[in-house]
């Protein structure tokens, strides 16, 4: 992906009217509203951390979706639309959407069935402590370094769209989400981020309408497209961009057979399952719903609107880069005064007209709250959870862990602070968070998978998996860094996201041959074989029309998914 360095301010700066800050202003009210109006549900640590299980499907839905809807997916897809073009579609059609059908039809019976809290504490009642801590841990620090990343973004744009200097803008927002998620725990996080899937919507689309119109529709677009050149070669050609199949340009493989392995293997299996269904950020969401066939249902509702996503966040990235005379500087002799990440915010400055440019600027705000808030409210229930409840204050009335979250999320709030300076020192932070996921997610999906359908896997084999499946992903940076693996693109963290979960499998066999398995008693409800059919049966859904039902959803959200892929090939 490119750099996240943001072009000198004064390019960018946005001349807002009185209009624009009132609708600004608004949003913020809301915001809080919402976090005072959620506090007055909480009697339990239940209701703080999961919402009391009381959530509707559609409300869980939205919030999935908008949980991802952060700075990383708003300002990294349309800067990879603005380069790469329409490849970067697979980041939904194949990244995406199978994995999160996957996770409502399969995996949210084991998660809801067997009423854990989180998912460590599913890898805890699976494979016991050591594997347990492992994930707790690594988990608690990759959220706080990626609400960091949410937070610099979310400082970056305020600073070069108003003027208010970098400190002043990092605290505002950091004291935003603060409020509502330590008024309202979850129940806010989730409430604020339905609103902030609307309030992006109203930002996005009329930003592309404008946007087509500006060249002549979708046909104008294509005629539009040049090529993107790079150190003086062409990195994508027209054609590249214009069609999703092979994907070359995003895969970085020069032939197109590796390139589509690679995407649907590196990308469409190990780093998108590894992300949907073991990610505690999205799988929280689905665990606060009211019953196992809302849990279910709710990845699946997601699904639609992630399909239609990327109609609104790379295609604006691609007219810009048609559109724009900055971005077309950049495209064509790889120099300018901006990079690729503006494209979402020269689209802004030129393109909309003032009144919808407060929209926009609440929409990015919402956007970037929205990502800080999943992270930070995901990494208050672990940390209370599963590290201090767990190993630090066992058996403490209920209320100390409400208080316990709720330093939680100001300790974090902090240390997101600290780790958006770090962020601000990478000039190329997208390549550093499909790293984390590398590191993190593919290993911890490889376990996963393996323990849930092989009763036989051993609790030492769950914890020697993942750390030798991480290190071996280490091992593939480390690599591609001394410069013996050089791949364009995400080539490289597919690679290591792959290596990751092949030596981690291979790892947990091996150790499992020589090691004592659980007794089957203990395994009921966390392992597909062991687990009675009752326990998936869903006698709400029973006799409803078929979009009350997780499988018929899911098969008609699959279908679309292909249909997409073929009408855009």
């Amino acid at each position: 992906m490119t750099t996240t360095t943001l072009a000198a301010s004064d390019v960018l700066r946005l001349n807002l009217g009185w209009l624009d800050y009132v609708l600004v202003a608004i949003y913020f009210v809301f915001v809080l509203g919402i976090g005072f109006i959620a506090r007055s549900q909480i009697s339990t640590s239940l209701d703080f951390f999961l919402s009391g299980r009381r959530l509707p499907a559609w409300v869980t839905g939205l919030a999935f979706i908008s949980a991802n809807l952060g700075a990383v997916e708003i300002m990294g897809m349309s800067a990879n639309g603005a380069q790469v073009g329409l490849s970067t579609m697979h980041y939904y059609w194949i990244g995406a959407i199978p994995a999160m059908l996957f996770l409502g039809v399969v995996m949210m019976p084991f998660y809801y069935g067997s009423k854990v809290r989180s998912v460590p504490e599913f890898m805890r009642r699976r494979f016991g402590p050591g594997a347990h801590l492992v994930n707790a841990i690594s988990f608690a620090t990759a959220q706080v370094l990626i609400a960091g990343v949410n937070l610099f973004l979310l400082a970056t744009v305020i600073n070069a769209l108003l003027g208010w200097p970098r400190w002043v803008s990092l605290i505002v927002a950091a004291v935003v989400v603060l409020s509502y998620i330590t008024l309202g725990g979850l129940s806010a996080a989730i409430y604020n981020e339905v609103l902030q899937f609307f309030v992006i919507l109203a930002a996005l689309i009329p930003l592309t309408v404008f946007g087509l119109i500006r060249v002549g529709g979708w046909n104008g677009l294509k005629d539009k497209v040049i090529d993107t050149v790079s150190n003086g070669k062409v990195t994508a050609s027209v054609h590249d961009q214009v069609t999703t199949w092979p994907g070359q340009a995003l895969s970085g493989f020069d032939s197109p057979v590796w390139s589509v392995i690679g995407i649907v293997f590196g990308l469409g299996f190990v780093l998108s399952f590894g992300y949907w269904t073991t990610n505690f950020v999205e799988v929280q969401r689905a665990m606060a719903s009211n019953s196992m066939s809302a849990a279910r249902r709710s990845p699946i509702i997601g699904s639609f609107p992630k399909m239609f996503i990327p109609f609104v966040v790379i295609v604006p990235g691609m007219i810009s880069a048609a559109a724009i005379g900055d971005m077309i500087r950049l495209k064509s002799t790889g120099k300018g005064d901006i990079t690729y990440n503006d494209a979402m915010l020269l689209m802004i400055r030129d393109i909309l007209p003032n009144g919808l440019l407060g929209v926009a600027v609440a929409g990015l705000m919402a956007s970037f709250m929205a990502g800080m808030a999943a992270n930070i409210s995901a990494f208050n229930t672990v940390f209370s959870y599963d590290i201090w409840q767990d190993y630090v204050a066992k058996d403490r009335p209920d209320h100390y862990y409400i208080l316990v979250g709720r330093i939680a999320t100001l300790a974090a709030t902090v240390l997101a602070i600290f780790t958006a300076l770090i962020a601000a020192g990478y000039s190329n932070l997208m390549d550093y968070l499909q790293t984390l996921f590398g590191f993190f997610n593919a290993p911890l999906f490889a376990t996963f998978i393996l323990g849930m359908f092989w009763k036989r896997m051993t609790s030492t084999a769950g914890w020697a998996g993942l750390v030798s499946g991480t290190l071996s992903a280490v091992f593939v940076f480390i690599l591609s860094k001394a410069g013996v693996i050089s791949l364009p693109g995400q080539g490289t963290p597919f690679i290591a996201a792959s290596a990751a979960f092949v030596v981690d499998i291979i790892v947990s066999v091996a150790v499992t041959m020589v090691t004592t398995p659980k007794p089957a008693t203990e395994l009921v409800g966390l392992v597909y074989s062991e687990t009675p059919r009752e326990v998936f049966a869903d006698p709400e859904s029973a006799g409803k029309a078929w979009y009350y039902r997780p499988v018929p959803l899911a098969a008609v959200a699959l279908t679309l998914t292909i249909v997409l892929n073929v009408v855009f090939h």
